[in-house]
């Protein structure tokens, strides 16, 4: 039996009112992945446990069936780990954001325009990320690159008793009420001031401006942590594990817990990313021996902060014609034998432009053991709880899917 996880970040909705008043899933075509609800276990499940933040980091730990009460640090240690940053015992890691904010003088007077900068590239990004390492990085502070707007910085000696927001919260919001606070906030803001005077007139900026894409004004720091300590995968589950993702913060769990982390080239974290690309290396990744995969896709997570909700329609579709139907398709002609867990980490609903740690949906689908109990039934936010089934300790779902 093989174990495959498809996970739509931020897949979950509210009602939206350009469809209605359907969510996301309620209005997006997607015959296989409804299929496979129809002919396989439904419900809800809460991936983020009271009193924590829900973050991509604790709902995808959960997913994977790690307590976040005994393992969670901090989100961007496990970026480190993907970038391959080494961290002391008392380093202190800071997510840093290539943001756009408006042109206001003063800086606590600026919005959070774009928490993206415009899906800056990897490469343009870098480059400026370079800029202000060279002008902010000390014996005690260094910045590192990462993929397209997500980026790292190492304080050793930093401190985690700091308030910090996440920017993708506060998009269109004065910042005023979001700089940091706490121990070592006066450090942390002075850079992303000085990074503002850094970036102004960095060519990269010049020439997204002449293009008509929103320039990276500024460093937005956040998701403090420390050096995380997860169990290995496969000594806790018995499976050879890999995992795909575009995102850094995936790859640091898979080598965290010792699963194979593979690239894929061309993928983004969008809605641009080669899906394709992704599907065909969960194939490969099963053929080459691996028991357990799972499949990330940051798509719906990034149309849902941007409000967009065509696109994050349009994410949802594609992931099941273009991966959960390849993959079914491809595993059954090979009469490979396996069960797919298919669900989002947590909602991001459009109208919020945030994440919410509401319970969601999942389906458990088993190739060898079709039933029918949930004939004409739809995979649904309404639909998972008609089912009655809930697992309100999120990390628990894991040994489930296993048959554990």
């Amino acid at each position: 039996m093989k174990y495959i996880v498809i996970l739509g970040d931020g897949m979950a909705d509210y009602p939206v009112d350009a469809f209605d008043g359907k969510t996301i899933l309620e209005a997006a075509r997607k015959p296989v992945i409804d299929y496979m609800a129809q002919h396989g276990e439904m419900g809800m499940v809460k991936t983020v446990q009271d009193g924590m933040k829900p973050g991509s980091d604790v709902a995808n730990l959960s997913v994977m069936g790690y307590d976040t009460r005994k393992c969670y640090s901090g989100r961007s240690p496990l970026e480190a780990a993907s970038i391959g940053v080494e961290l002391k015992a008392d380093d202190v890691t800071f997510r840093t954001n290539l943001v756009t904010l408006s042109d206001e003088e003063d800086f606590a007077d600026k919005t959070m325009l774009d928490y993206s900068a415009g899906e800056i590239s990897t490469e343009e990004a870098a480059q400026l990320i370079d800029a202000v390492a060279k002008e902010l990085d000390t014996d005690k502070i260094k910045f590192y690159s990462g993929v397209s707007y997500r980026h790292l910085c190492v304080w050793n000696g930093g401190s985690v008793k700091v308030s910090l927001t996440p920017p993708h919260d506060i998009s269109d919001r004065k910042i005023t009420d979001y700089l940091p606070r706490g121990e070592g906030a006066e450090k942390l803001l002075e850079m992303m001031k000085e990074s503002e005077k850094i970036l102004k007139e960095h060519p990269v900026n010049k020439a997204r401006i002449a293009d008509g894409k929103n320039p990276a004004t500024s460093i937005w720091i956040w998701g403090e942590g420390t050096k995380p300590q997860l169990d290995n995968f496969e000594e806790k589950f018995g499976l050879k594990g890999s995992v795909i993702s575009a995102v850094d913060l995936i790859k640091g769990i898979a080598k965290c817990a010792g699963m194979n982390s593979i690239d894929v080239e061309g993928a983004t974290g969008n809605c641009e990313t080669n899906w394709e690309g992704k599907a065909q290396a969960a194939l490969d990744a099963v053929l080459g021996g691996s028991d357990f995969v799972y499949v990330h896709m940051e798509a719906p997570d990034e149309m849902g902060h941007q409000g967009a909700a065509d696109k994050k329609k349009l994410a949802v579709e594609i992931i099941d014609d273009k991966v959960v139907k390849f993959l079914k398709d491809e595993l059954e002609k090979r009469g490979i034998d396996y069960r797919m867990l298919i669900m989002p980490d947590h909602p991001t609903p459009i109208k919020l432009k945030t994440h919410v740690s509401d319970p969601v949906p999942y389906i458990i689908y088993d190739s060898t053991n079709e039933t029918d109990i949930n004939a004409g039934l739809t995979y649904t936010e309404a639909n998972g709880q008609k089912t009655g089934i809930y697992i309100e300790k999120g990390y628990e779902l894991m040994n489930r899917f296993l048959g554990k």
